[in-house]
Order: C-alpha cells, then sequence, then structure tokens
C-alpha cells in the first residue's frame, strides 16, 4: 500500500482558500474591509514567514461564522467555491492526483484551512479523504471554536496519525509515501514521509529541498 499527501493552499491551489474566504466575505459586505482586510493581509504574512500564531488566526477566521445562520453561510460557501477557488486550481493539479489515484495510492488532502471552506474543494477534487482543521458545532451552528488539534505543522502529524488509527493503519501500512507541499511549515511531515516533494515552494523550502535532494515541481506550468 501506498500513501498520497498533498497540501491544498499554494500546493494544489495555485493561491490560498484560507486569505481568499476572508477576501470574499469583505468583498460582499459580510465582513468590515477597514476592520477586517488589514488583518487578515497580516495573518497571510505571517503563514508565509512560518510566525503565525495558529490559535489567534483561527479565532480570527471562524469568529465569522458564528455571526451567521448555517444556511446562509453555505449559499455564500457555493458562491465563492465557484467564482473564486474554481479559478485556482493548479493547471497540473487534476493530472498529479489522477495519477495517484490509479496506482491505487490511498490519497489524502492535509490542509490547516478549515473543513468548511475545504470539504467542497476536495470534493471537487475527487479527492475522497480530507484532514483540515474542524471548526466546532452546536446544533448545526458554528460556536468559533476549534475540535481536536489545527493541522497545523507538527498537528498535521498528529491529526494524521490520528486518522490512520481510526482506519487501522499506521506508517508501516504503506511501503512508499508522498507528501505534496509548497510551504515551509510542512517541513515537519515532509521530512516523514518517503517522497517529499516541494511543489512550487517558497524559498525556505525551496532551499531546504535543493539541500536535501528532495524533488521541487511546479503545477501552475
Amino acid at each position: 500500500m501506498r500513501l498520497a499527501l498533498f497540501d491544498l493552499d499554494n500546493t494544489l491551489l495555485a493561491g490560498d482558500s484560507d486569505f481568499q474566504w476572508a477576501q470574499f466575505l469583505i468583498e460582499q459586505n459580510v465582513l468590515d474591509r477597514e476592520v477586517y482586510e488589514v488583518r487578515n493581509v497580516e495573518f497571510y504574512e505571517q503563514y508565509k514567514a512560518g510566525t503565525l500564531d495558529i490559535h489567534e488566526f483561527l479565532n480570527f477566521q471562524l469568529k465569522p461564522l458564528t455571526r451567521h445562520p448555517r444556511k446562509q453561510l453555505n449559499e455564500w460557501r457555493n458562491i465563492f467555491i465557484e467564482q473564486r477557488i474554481a479559478p485556482l486550481i493548479a493547471p497540473s493539479t487534476r493530472e498529479l492526483i489522477a495519477g495517484h489515484q490509479a496506482e491505487k495510492d490511498l490519497c489524502i488532502i492535509i490542509t490547516a484551512t478549515n473543513s468548511f471552506v475545504t470539504a467542497p474543494i476536495a470534493r471537487m477534487l475527487g479527492v475522497d479523504h480530507l484532514i483540515a482543521t474542524e471548526p466546532e458545532l452546536e446544533n448545526g451552528e458554528f460556536t468559533g471554536r476549534v475540535t481536536g488539534i489545527p493541522s497545523f505543522r507538527e498537528g498535521k502529524i498528529t491529526r494524521l496519525e490520528q486518522w490512520l488509527d481510526a482506519h487501522n493503519l499506521t506508517w508501516l501500512s504503506f511501503l512508499q509515501s508522498w507528501f505534496y507541499s509548497d510551504s515551509l511549515n510542512d517541513l515537519p511531515l515532509l521530512k516523514k514521509v518517503t517522497h517529499p516533494v516541494a511543489v512550487d515552494p517558497d524559498a525556505t523550502l525551496h532551499e531546504h529541498a535543493q539541500k536535501n535532494g528532495w524533488r521541487i515541481i511546479s503545477l501552475r506550468q
């Protein structure tokens, strides 16, 4: 058995769904531009620099979900996926996923972005399994809190191992494993697989990949 893991933002997508979701809500006048746009950009820059406080960011990201009924959020999300996400699917993304699926590899998208935003993207890409940060629900509505460990940095390893355990699997179940990512934040998980692949990587990951002889590819060309 073989395992293929895919980061989502700036890897399978030529952009960041987290950042785009907040910008979309601002443009729909759901969020106040003056208050939210500066903070959204600040958090995105912190993420790229590897200095993001994930809990501070999730408080920013998830609180707006508590202010509107789930039905309305779902309607906004449908528009968001069509208008903002579909154009961001990198040109070679579907080919990469299809190649692993043809080999009967276990394919999982693993992302720090919350599952409300990312579940329909995983379905759009034809990937059945998703590990994402899970927003807490009460009576079907969002509380603004997180359930469990955010799948960010080392948390991706923890969440993946929990997922494998729930499916009666371990790392030893796989003869080979791949992880495709663009970000320095994913170095912990990249170091765990047998085939780490840097995809359109940031400068830090690009340097690390070159130094360690990791494969470097682009899905955008």
